[in-house]
């Protein structure tokens, strides 16, 4: 099973090779040199917003607040205009200023590296701690988002509800050295081929094996 997942993601990372952009954690990963305490406000930021939107809000914010100390001191005002392009600007600007002091007051302003003391922060899940394992820090985990879960489902890897089931199933049936490029090679073949509405079934090359394809909701995409 799990040689021919790995199959799977050869064939998969082929189709995203060419004209799939990087996502913006990992322009993010990019630019910042994983600093962690950028990759956890960016994905603090990116939670139902786009990735274009994220980066231009990341960008602005850390053009002005570029600590845990500095943010933690912040005018939610000022916040909350820097970071307008990634929506809910009205919660997250709260956010990111409450999981900066949380910072500075359990952890001395450093983001800790394991995903149990990451869920005791203010507005961090499972996604968003799994993203700073990988995306920060280099450690292998399975950030599940609505791509991830989506495509998972379509393909037959797993037959689950929630996100947090899709992420168990997973981590049993991808062989470990493959998490770490997991969310990326997902989240970006979901943009490009297995799109949420209008998936390009007829160019896909997984489709022999697709559960979706097969099923009568492939069928006005081929």
């Amino acid at each position: 099973m799990k040689r021919d997942v790995a199959r799977l993601l050869d064939r998969m990372r082929s189709m995203v090779s060419t004209g799939a952009r990087a996502t913006a954690l990992s322009d993010l990963q990019r630019e910042e040199g994983s600093d962690p305490f950028r990759i956890l406000i960016g994905t603090i930021l990116s939670h139902r917003t786009r990735d274009e939107n994220t980066t231009r809000a990341t960008a602005n914010l850390f053009s002005v607040y570029r600590t845990p100390a500095e943010l933690a001191g912040a005018d939610e005002e000022e916040v909350k205009r820097l970071i307008r392009p990634a929506g809910f600007y009205n919660m997250k600007a709260k956010n990111v200023i409450r999981v900066s002091r949380q910072l500075l007051d359990r952890f001395g302003g450093r983001v800790p590296d394991n995903v149990d003391d990451l869920l005791t922060l203010r507005s961090v899940g499972r996604k968003t701690a799994n993203c700073v394992m990988v995306y920060a820090f280099g450690k292998a985990a399975i950030p599940v988002d609505t791509h991830v879960h989506r495509i998972s489902n379509r393909l037959g890897l797993v037959k689950t509800k929630t996100p947090d089931e899709t992420e168990e199933r997973l981590a049993a049936a991808v062989p470990k050295e493959h998490w770490l490029e997991l969310n990326e090679l997902f989240v970006r073949f979901g943009q490009t081929v297995c799109r949420p509405v209008g998936p390009r079934c007829a160019e896909c090359s997984l489709k022999r094996g697709c559960a979706y394809y097969r099923s009568s909701a492939g069928k006005a995409s081929r």
